[in-house]
Protein backbone atom coordinates (compact mmCIF):
# COMPACT_ATOMS: atom_id res chain seq x y z
CA UNK A 1 0.00 0.00 0.00
CA UNK A 2 1.21 3.51 -0.78
CA UNK A 3 0.89 6.20 1.86
CA UNK A 4 1.35 9.90 1.02
CA UNK A 5 2.51 12.42 3.62
CA UNK A 6 3.04 16.16 2.95
CA UNK A 7 6.62 16.90 3.93
CA UNK A 8 8.93 19.87 4.28
CA UNK A 9 11.89 17.91 2.84
CA UNK A 10 12.65 14.75 0.88
CA UNK A 11 13.43 12.66 3.98
CA UNK A 12 11.62 10.35 6.38
CA UNK A 13 13.16 12.51 9.12
CA UNK A 14 11.39 15.60 7.75
CA UNK A 15 8.52 17.20 9.64
CA UNK A 16 5.05 16.60 8.26
CA UNK A 17 4.13 19.83 6.50
CA UNK A 18 1.07 21.30 8.25
CA UNK A 19 -0.17 22.97 5.07
CA UNK A 20 -1.27 20.18 2.74
CA UNK A 21 -1.94 22.36 -0.29
CA UNK A 22 1.29 24.33 0.00
CA UNK A 23 3.58 21.48 1.03
CA UNK A 24 6.92 21.42 -0.81
CA UNK A 25 6.27 17.82 -1.71
CA UNK A 26 4.98 14.45 -0.63
CA UNK A 27 6.76 11.41 0.70
CA UNK A 28 5.00 8.44 -0.88
CA UNK A 29 5.87 5.48 1.30
CA UNK A 30 5.39 1.91 0.05
CA UNK A 31 4.47 -0.22 3.05
CA UNK A 32 5.19 -3.40 1.10
CA UNK A 33 8.82 -2.58 0.36
CA UNK A 34 9.63 0.04 3.00
CA UNK A 35 10.90 2.36 0.26
CA UNK A 36 9.65 5.83 -0.60
CA UNK A 37 9.62 8.34 -3.42
CA UNK A 38 9.42 12.13 -3.41
CA UNK A 39 6.67 13.88 -5.36
CA UNK A 40 7.34 17.58 -6.00
CA UNK A 41 4.48 19.98 -5.36
CA UNK A 42 5.99 23.10 -6.98
CA UNK A 43 2.95 24.21 -8.97
CA UNK A 44 0.76 24.18 -5.86
CA UNK A 45 3.29 26.07 -3.75
CA UNK A 46 3.39 28.85 -6.36
CA UNK A 47 -0.32 28.77 -7.22
CA UNK A 48 -2.49 31.76 -6.33
CA UNK A 49 -5.54 29.53 -5.83
CA UNK A 50 -6.57 25.88 -6.07
CA UNK A 51 -3.44 24.60 -4.29
CA UNK A 52 -5.34 22.03 -2.26
CA UNK A 53 -7.09 20.56 -5.28
CA UNK A 54 -3.84 20.36 -7.26
CA UNK A 55 -2.06 18.79 -4.29
CA UNK A 56 -4.87 16.23 -4.00
CA UNK A 57 -4.39 15.38 -7.68
CA UNK A 58 -0.66 14.94 -7.09
CA UNK A 59 -1.42 12.48 -4.27
CA UNK A 60 -3.92 10.59 -6.44
CA UNK A 61 -1.49 10.49 -9.39
CA UNK A 62 1.20 9.05 -7.09
CA UNK A 63 -0.97 5.97 -6.59
CA UNK A 64 -1.38 6.56 -2.85
CA UNK A 65 -4.33 4.87 -1.18
CA UNK A 66 -3.87 6.75 2.11
CA UNK A 67 -2.97 10.33 2.97
CA UNK A 68 -1.64 11.21 6.41
CA UNK A 69 -1.81 14.96 7.08
CA UNK A 70 -2.32 17.47 9.86
CA UNK A 71 -4.71 19.65 7.84
CA UNK A 72 -6.79 19.12 4.69
CA UNK A 73 -9.29 21.66 3.38
CA UNK A 74 -12.80 20.84 2.14
CA UNK A 75 -12.15 20.91 -1.61
CA UNK A 76 -9.01 18.78 -1.35
CA UNK A 77 -10.76 16.37 1.02
CA UNK A 78 -13.64 15.98 -1.43
CA UNK A 79 -11.30 15.25 -4.36
CA UNK A 80 -9.31 12.73 -2.32
CA UNK A 81 -12.37 10.87 -1.01
CA UNK A 82 -14.06 10.77 -4.42
CA UNK A 83 -10.92 9.04 -5.73
CA UNK A 84 -10.91 6.51 -2.90
CA UNK A 85 -7.99 7.96 -0.94
CA UNK A 86 -8.50 7.58 2.82
CA UNK A 87 -7.38 10.55 4.91
CA UNK A 88 -5.86 10.12 8.37
CA UNK A 89 -5.02 12.96 10.73
CA UNK A 90 -1.75 13.28 12.62
CA UNK A 91 -0.26 15.86 14.96
CA UNK A 92 2.92 17.72 14.13
CA UNK A 93 5.63 15.04 13.95
CA UNK A 94 8.27 13.54 11.71
CA UNK A 95 7.17 11.64 8.62
CA UNK A 96 8.65 8.40 9.98
CA UNK A 97 6.65 8.84 13.20
CA UNK A 98 3.44 9.44 11.24
CA UNK A 99 3.99 6.22 9.31
CA UNK A 100 4.65 4.29 12.53
CA UNK A 101 1.54 5.76 14.16
CA UNK A 102 -0.57 4.78 11.14
CA UNK A 103 0.81 1.22 11.13
CA UNK A 104 0.07 0.94 14.86
CA UNK A 105 -3.53 2.03 14.28
CA UNK A 106 -3.12 5.19 16.36
CA UNK A 107 -4.29 7.76 13.79
CA UNK A 108 -7.90 8.87 13.40
CA UNK A 109 -9.54 8.53 9.99
CA UNK A 110 -10.99 11.87 8.87
CA UNK A 111 -14.68 11.98 8.03
CA UNK A 112 -14.54 15.59 6.81
CA UNK A 113 -12.01 18.34 6.14
CA UNK A 114 -9.92 19.41 9.10
CA UNK A 115 -9.81 23.14 8.29
CA UNK A 116 -11.87 25.75 6.46
CA UNK A 117 -11.10 26.83 2.90
CA UNK A 118 -8.04 29.04 2.42
CA UNK A 119 -6.49 28.07 5.73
Amino acid sequence: MKIAIPAQQNSLDSQVDERFGRAKGFIVYDSGTGSYTWVENKQSVQSTQGAGIQSAKNVIDSGAEVLIATNVGPKAYSVLRSSGVEVYVCDSMRVSQAIAEYKAGNLVKATESTVESHW
